[in-house]
């Protein structure tokens, strides 16, 4: 990225010295856990919140600290240099990043929206709209990556609760339930505090008359209805998880009750033979 530009240097709405053409060209990638963004606010930005700054080889970066980076008519090269240059900074990094593109036109004669066929375009371009909209790729590629994991998730119980309607009983295979439980509660987590996949951009504070352009894309990605299905999602593993880890402890309960009452019958088999 190049540190001789900042957000003192460049006019925000100054379109003629911030232009990336008719068309961007809009790659998002989840790269891993976590993106340490602290590494790189000491160096001038075009803004901040998320971090944005310019690609030294051409386009446009957006870091979230979530781990997710959003590229705007970034050159295939200047992406591999980037990943490069930024994977020292990445925590559990993904063997493959998840990938989202998209296309946003700029039509200077039109208002920013987004048509009936889902067709985004921008009036001029901003710093606030790129953050704007990386924000929400972002969000929604995270979703997806979460999405995967629930799906993923099922199928991992779903043997287990169907061999409890076949037996009555949760198997041997009881033991890895308490594993599941710490992966639903760590998704959990990661989509409430990590990325806030359902709150507000802290963006839109300062600049209120982007709130239209948001709702519009967001509302085009669903980011609340995935979010919300996602929840619910949660919510009836959570639950199947936790009566197949009660039913397993109530079956090791009662094993321990029966080798009680073997030990007491052995005793007392004990002590007669030595009556005898």
């Amino acid at each position: 990225m190049d540190s001789r530009v900042g957000a003192a240097a460049m006019p925000m709405d100054d379109k003629d010295r911030f232009s990336l053409g008719p068309r961007l060209d809009v790659r998002a990638l989840l790269l891993g856990e976590r993106l340490d963004t602290r590494r790189l606010e000491n160096r001038e930005l075009l803004g901040r919140m998320p971090l944005i700054a310019r690609v030294d080889e051409g386009g446009i970066a957006v870091l979230f600290r979530y781990g997710a980076l959003v590229l705007f008519n970034v050159p295939a090269p200047a992406e591999k240099a980037l990943l490069q240059r930024l994977a020292p900074l990445v925590s559990d990094a993904f063997d493959s990043p998840d990938v989202d593109e998209a296309q946003v036109w700029v039509q200077p004669e039109a208002q920013d929206q987004v048509d009936i066929n889902g067709r985004l375009s921008l009036k001029t371009v901003t710093v606030e709209r790129l953050q704007l909209l990386a924000d929400v790729i972002a969000k929604s590629l995270l979703l997806s990556h979460y999405e995967m994991q629930i799906a993923a998730t099922f199928d991992r119980i779903e043997p287990l609760a169907n061999t409890l309607g076949r037996t009555g009983r949760v198997g041997r295979e009881g033991r890895a339930l308490v594993r599941q439980i710490g992966a639903v509660l760590s998704i959990q987590q990661k989509t409430i505090g990590r990325a806030g996949t359902g709150d507000t951009p802290d963006l839109l504070w300062d600049h209120p008359e982007l709130g239209r352009l948001y709702a519009q894309i967001a509302d085009e990605y669903e980011l609340r209805e995935r979010e919300q299905a996602l929840d619910r999602k949660l919510d009836v593993i959570s639950r199947t998880l936790e009566t197949l880890v009660d039913l397993s402890q109530q079956r090791s309960t009662l094993r321990l009750e029966w080798y009680v009452v073997i030990l007491i019958i052995v005793e007392i088999a004990i002590s007669i033979y030595s009556l005898l």
